[in-house]
């Protein structure tokens, strides 16, 4: 038997999460989800997924929260996460900038970062590349946008 890969989406509107789960399980994906910080970071913790997709845009700051939370836990940190949210990447590299304490220390970059609304394909595109067994298995056309080069993806 297969083992489908398992996904953890954590997003506050129930709409979104049933969207992302039905489409995701459909092509063969395992889903959890979470509908707020502290569920998402339990579930993260106990059912240690291989990939976490994060809405930025939660109530109290709670999405910008769990990614800090997840990138300062030693088990979770390497678990890629592609942030949605209708807010710009480059207003969310501003965001963590801001909130870097020590002047060393460089803010966590998501593996994608996918603007609402969400293109389905390009989604799937991001999990099936940051789901991958291999770095060499990432798609020279998926760049996160803005990025110069293939060489530069996570």
């Amino acid at each position: 038997m297969n083992k489908r890969i398992k996904l953890l989406i954590v997003e506050d509107e129930p709409d979104m999460r049933f969207f992302l789960c039905n489409l995701l399980e459909g092509c063969g994906y395992a889903t959890i989800h979470a509908g707020d910080r502290q569920d998402g970071l339990r579930k993260a913790k106990r059912e240690k997924p291989v990939l976490i997709i994060l809405d930025v845009m939660m109530p109290n700051e709670a999405g910008l929260q769990l990614y800090r939370d997840l990138k300062e836990d030693l088990r979770l940190k390497s678990i890629p996460v592609i942030m949605v949210s209708s807010v710009g990447k480059n207003t969310f590299l501003q965001y963590q900038r801001s909130y870097c304490t020590l002047p060393e220390a460089d803010p966590s970059v998501p593996g994608a970062y996918l603007k609402k609304p969400l293109n389905a394909d390009e989604l799937i595109g991001w999990v099936q590349a940051l789901t991958a067994p291999a770095p060499a298995a990432y798609p020279t056309t998926l760049r996160w946008r803005g990025w110069p080069s293939g060489s530069d993806l996570p």
